[in-house]
């Protein structure tokens, strides 16, 4: 029997990360018997060949932009490109267009979770730097299928809301600093990997899902498998929103495969609603120009009384629009302090 030991390791960061993993990849020999994969968030203009020759230069590991349908070889480093989702099967990454999970493409939980469903035990996950809940989830799953969980110490994070979400969530077998992750990590490489863990359910199943959308190979049609219905609608699509809670991390599923945390769910509905308000705004912008002119042509025509109504149809549109672009700079305002978790390195 082939020995199998923790050959896949999967990195998910988000605000602060490249400078970060390009600390953790210069610790690492090159020939780390082990695959690893980077997903970082990223603009959709940026440019991941450029970042991944920014990490060639601090590691003897081959660094490259991830293909579809492309071999995995150990020693290497595969970087998802700019504006797609990066999957893995046995053997090859996938790489998909697919819909964006907790407001991101590409976003780290579909990689964890297809890792999981396909290497299991042999899993090591890490979550660095970045704001918001992106990898909790797909954390969770390597957790629930075997695999080793790690994640940077919050304390020296730039951005700690990443990796203290998974703390916060689930047990994680190792909270290190990046300086002494390289070290760990060419040890755990050589931990024997358990060749009894069976896939839950529900991971084989939500892995599925971003594979069947990517390869056209059939619609979704077992729905009962993510859990109950919701009483939420999807944010990006309208569809119905499935409440996934198998494991200890609730997330939410719409039949096309937007994925969404309780945070990232709630950020969604925000900037739904930020867009609702601007077209607002815009109409009634439009609707009392029009009520203006109209009384400049009834003041012309000598019909003061029709004037007068229009103008104070006018002056009463004013104050509407008033108070919602008053909401729309104070969100504007607040974003600008919070950074609201969508920071993203750009090439």
């Amino acid at each position: 029997m082939k020995f199998l030991h923790h050959d896949i390791i999967v990195i998910g960061t988000s605000a602060g990360g490249m400078s970060v993993l390009t600390s953790l990849l210069s610790q690492l020999p090159a020939n780390l018997p082990a695959s690893i994969f980077i997903v970082q968030h990223l603009a959709r203009e940026s440019n991941s060949q450029i970042l991944v020759e920014r990490l060639s230069k601090c590691t003897p590991l081959q660094c490259q932009v991830a293909q579809h349908e492309q071999a995995i070889e150990h020693g290497n480093v595969y970087f998802v490109p700019q504006d797609n989702h990066l999957l893995l099967q046995k053997g090859r990454m996938l790489v998909t267009k697919g819909p964006r999970e907790n407001l991101f493409r590409p976003a780290i939980d579909p990689l964890f979770r297809s890792a999981a469903a396909a290497y299991d035990s042999r899993v090591i996950g890490i979550v660095l730097t970045g704001m918001l809940q992106d990898g909790t989830v797909g954390m969770e799953m390597i957790k629930r299928s075997g695999g080793i969980t790690m994640v940077q110490s919050p304390a020296e994070a730039e951005y700690p809301d990443m990796p203290q979400s998974v703390l916060d969530m689930m047990e994680v077998d190792y909270v290190v600093k990046v300086a002494e992750m390289g070290e760990l990590l060419k040890e755990l490489v050589y931990v024997p990997a358990s060749s009894q863990e069976v896939i839950p359910e529900d991971i084989a199943y939500e892995a599925q899902i971003a594979e069947r959308l990517m390869l056209d190979s059939g619609g979704i049609t077992d729905t009962e498998l993510m859990g109950p219905r919701s009483a939420f609608s999807c944010p990006d699509c309208g569809g119905a929103l499935w409440e996934v809670s198998t494991g200890h991390v609730k997330h939410y599923r719409c039949h096309v495969g937007h994925a969404f945390t309780q945070d990232s769910f709630l950020n969604a509905n925000v900037e739904a609603l930020e867009e609702t308000l601007w077209i607002a705004m815009r109409m009634l912008e439009e609707r009392r120009t029009m009520l203006q002119a109209m009384a400049q042509q009834d003041r012309r025509r000598g019909h003061h009384y029709w004037s007068e109504s229009q103008q104070e149809r006018a002056d009463e549109l004013k104050l509407h629009i008033a108070r919602i672009r008053q909401l729309l700079l104070a969100n504007a305002n607040s974003k600008y302090h919070k950074k609201d978790g969508q920071e993203e390195e750009r090439a």
